[in-house]
């Protein structure tokens, strides 16, 4: 029998990985059957009630395609836990992709910001590059679970946009770019209580630093915006990445982005933004964390008000890796469909980020998949396999 790179066994062409008397939750539907796996591939999909001699008898816990995650702070976490304290990259990237593994991500479009400040009250250094580098020297030795792309996040309020970007080619894997504008007191922030909230806690910035640090973002966005925010969309086009929205709030930020070429638009602020999204055909991605907790950490649009208004297209798991499962239930249970749920965590992802070989339980596609079974309304995750090999 072949071993997988973890040294697990993995299935070979004289042994199939098959598992029964699951429910298998398809692209439309929910069958009763039975799916065989092999050399990374997903072989063979046959509805039926019986347990095949040899198969691993599921007890008719469902399986799922594995989940696709477009938008995620979790690597930058691990490296700074708290701010100011920072850990080796390599420990940092490992523990990440364990710990996705073990939620059912098996492909993830890792956030980094480009875009640093060299002044000011708050100082973000330049990071992006030495830890694309690190995460594609992992790559290489296979020593990692799941599958991992680059997203950049380009931020707009800062001074070393363009040389950031510059740095990255077409062969870094860069699948996404977001387009960022954290001035204060627009788009994600139009609170500037709740920015103040936010960065006391956890910045423990004081009243004068937080004026400081408000004026100091207001005068980069004046000198910087306009002209990063153009050399961004053109860097995208470089680097064959989807380009997206972020925080668009108000109709005529939905016009720009679309006529940027924004793929999709992540995390709308205001129903009518995200109107305006639908209206101009771009996908729309909203916070895990937003549809568990019921409402928006920063004051904005409620996830949930947004699915049950037809507006929600994809779910990322945003800050909480867990929470991006969980999540797909909670909209299966207010939409009475679990496919079409499941579809915002795996095809639909997968779809707009330009990935035609996963999200779906389908036979050819790439064996990325979950085992999960519910306590209650918590799924629970029994298996999880990327291409074909167990990884959690």
């Amino acid at each position: 029998m072949k071993q997988s790179h973890a040294g697990r066994p993995a299935a070979s062409d004289d042994n199939p990985l098959r598992l029964a008397n699951a429910q298998l939750v398809l692209a439309d539907r929910v069958v009763t059957g039975e799916i065989v796996f092999d050399g990374g591939r997903i072989t063979g999909i046959t509805e039926r009630a019986d347990v095949p001699a040899g198969a691993i008898d599921c007890g008719g816990d469902m399986v799922l395609p594995g989940l696709v995650e477009l938008h995620t702070d979790n690597l930058e976490r691990h490296i700074e836990p708290r701010p100011g304290v920072t850990l080796p990259h390599v420990s940092a990237l490992l523990a990440h992709d364990a710990e996705l593994a073990s939620t059912g991500i098996t492909t993830v479009f890792d956030a980094m910001r480009v875009g640093s400040i060299r002044s000011g009250t708050v100082r973000d250094g330049r990071y992006a590059r030495e830890l694309a580098t690190e995460l594609a020297h992992l790559r290489a030795k296979d020593v990692l679970k799941i599958s991992h792309f680059l997203h950049l996040r380009a931020e707009i309020c800062s001074e070393t946009l363009l040389e950031e970007l510059a740095e990255f080619t077409p062969e870094d894997r860069v699948g996404i770019l977001s387009l960022m504008d954290h001035t204060p007191g627009q788009r994600q922030f139009r609170d500037l209580e709740k920015l103040r909230t936010y960065l006391s806690g956890k910045r423990g910035m004081t009243e004068a630093e937080f004026e400081a640090h408000v004026e100091y973002l207001s005068g980069l966005q004046a000198r910087y915006g306009a002209a990063h925010a153009a050399a961004a969309v053109t860097e995208a086009r470089r680097l064959g990445a989807v380009m997206a929205s972020h925080d668009d709030t108000t109709p005529q930020h939905v016009h720009v982005s679309h006529e940027s070429g924004a793929g999709f638009a992540e995390f709308p602020t205001t129903l009518e933004a995200a109107e305006a999204c639908r209206t101009r055909a771009l996908a729309i991605l909203m916070g895990a964390p937003n549809i568990i907790r019921g409402a928006s950490h920063s004051g904005n649009v409620s996830a949930l008000d947004l699915a049950r208004h037809g507006l929600l297209d994809m779910v990322s798991s945003d800050y909480v890796p867990s929470a991006l499962l969980l999540s797909a239930f909670r909209l299966a249970d207010l939409w009475s469909d679990l496919p079409r749920a499941i579809r915002t965590v795996t095809d639909t992802p997968a779809r707009v980020a330009g990935l035609s070989d996963r999200g779906r339980l389908e036979v050819g596609l790439r064996a990325d998949l979950l085992r999960v079974r519910c306590l209650d309304r918590t799924p629970v995750i029994r298996g999880v396999w990327s291409r074909g090999q167990r990884v959690a």
